[in-house]
C-alpha cells in the first residue's frame, strides 16, 4: 500500500483524446491524482465538476489534475463534453494503475461486499513522492457550517504543502 512519503510508481495511460499521459513526463510538477469509480454517476460527476471549478486555483499553484477510472476513452470524452469539464481523465480499463495505487479492492456498499474502485486522491510532489493522500473519499460532506467539498480540501492541503 502506498503511503505518504513513498515514491510514486510510474505509469502511462491514455487520456480522453487517446493520447499517452505518463507520470514521468510530469516530473517536477505538483500532481493531483484522483481515482473514481465511473463517469456520469452522481458522486463522480460532482467530484469532476468540483475539480474543474477549482482548476484555475490548482493551475496557479502549479498543479496538474488527473482523474483515473476504468471507463473507456470514448466514455471519458462524452463525460467531459456533457459536463463541460476542464480536467484530464485517464482510462485504466485493465485496472492496473488502480491496483498499483491501492484504489481497487473490496468495499462495502449497502452491507454487500463487492470489488471495485475505492475513491482515492493523492497529491504528488514535484520530487515524485506522495505528499498527501485520502482513501475512501466522500466527495461532499454536509456539516453544520455548510457543505465541504473534497476538491476544496485537496486545494487547501496543496497550498499548505507549498507554504502559501
Amino acid at each position: 500500500m502506498i503511503e505518504i512519503g513513498d515514491k510514486t510508481p510510474g505509469f502511462t495511460l491514455k487520456n480522453q483524446d487517446g493520447e499517452d499521459v505518463s507520470l514521468s513526463n510530469l516530473a517536477g510538477k505538483w500532481i493531483v491524482l484522483y481515482f473514481y469509480p465511473k463517469d456520469n454517476t452522481s458522486g463522480c460527476t460532482k467530484e469532476a465538476i468540483d475539480f474543474t471549478g477549482l482548476r484555475k486555483d490548482f493551475e496557479t499553484a502549479g498543479a496538474v489534475i488527473l482523474g483515473v477510472s476504468p471507463d473507456s476513452i470514448e466514455r471519458h470524452r462524452a463525460f467531459i463534453e456533457k459536463n463541460a469539464l476542464g480536467i484530464t481523465l485517464l482510462s485504466d480499463p485493465e485496472k492496473e494503475v488502480l491496483k498499483l495505487y491501492g484504489a481497487w479492492g473490496e468495499k462495502k456498499n449497502y452491507g454487500k461486499v463487492t470489488e471495485g474502485v475505492i475513491r482515492t486522491t493523492f497529491i504528488i510532489s514535484p520530487a515524485g513522492t506522495v505528499a498527501a493522500l485520502w482513501r475512501n473519499v466522500r466527495v461532499r460532506v454536509k456539516r453544520k457550517s455548510g457543505e465541504v467539498r473534497h476538491a476544496e480540501i485537496v486545494l487547501q492541503k496543496l497550498q499548505e504543502l507549498q507554504g502559501s
